[in-house]
């Protein structure tokens, strides 16, 4: 249960969870058709499209049509009405930058797994008293990286972070040795597959 004046459970012990968690950017419908086979080629079957441009909810709903073997969700999700147009889209999971009651609460209505972005003990207070025990950690570099991220695993050992912003391939496997991280979010990784993408 997840929200007010329930408990959530919106992302409790969820087992469709990927480990990499690509930040995705749609500025054109087209795009769908590049990144996506792109990240399935790079082994990755999971896309967080973001709620920056205008036609964001159009592509996770084109995204669910096309490549349905993918788990697709909803970022930079900071409102209700977005929210409401990410999920009449079919996101499976949504994502914000920081911690909305509204957005858990819908979330909760709807059973999907939500993860705020949560850098300090009192955000993260706020989100377990939600019922919240996953939460995004934005910008991981800016905030401490992976010492800010052990040091709060002390008082708080039963939450898992997903650390975006700041990871890359220099630093995700040290990131990832660490047993609170459920995932690693960034944009980096469809850089990555685009790249590799051309080299064929």
């Amino acid at each position: 249960m997840c929200g007010l004046p329930k408990k959530l459970q919106c992302n409790e012990g969820d087992k469709q969870m990927e480990k990499y968690i690509p930040v995705v950017v749609i500025k054109e419908l087209e795009e769908v058709d590049k990144i996506l086979p792109a990240l399935k080629a790079n082994g990755i079957n999971c896309a967080e499209i973001t709620f920056r441009t205008s036609c964001a909810a159009e592509a996770i709903k084109l995204a669910l049509e096309k490549y349905t073997d993918m788990l697709i969700g909803a970022g930079t999700v900071i409102n209700a009405e977005q929210c409401e147009a990410a999920l009449k889209a079919g996101a499976k999971f949504i994502v914000s930058p920081g911690l909305s009651v509204a957005v858990a609460k819908i979330c909760n209505e709807k059973n999907i797994p939500y993860y705020p972005g949560c850098v300090t003990p009192t955000e993260i207070m706020q989100a377990l008293e939600l019922g919240i025990t996953t939460v995004k950690f934005f910008p991981a570099n800016v905030y401490g990286g992976l010492k800010a991220l052990k040091a709060l695993s002390g008082p708080f050992p039963q939450v898992k972070f997903i650390p975006t912003g700041g990871v890359d391939r220099s630093n995700i496997d040290e990131f990832l040795s660490f047993d609170k991280i459920a995932a690693i979010g960034g944009s980096f990784f469809v850089k990555e597959a685009l790249a590799k993408m051309e080299e064929k």
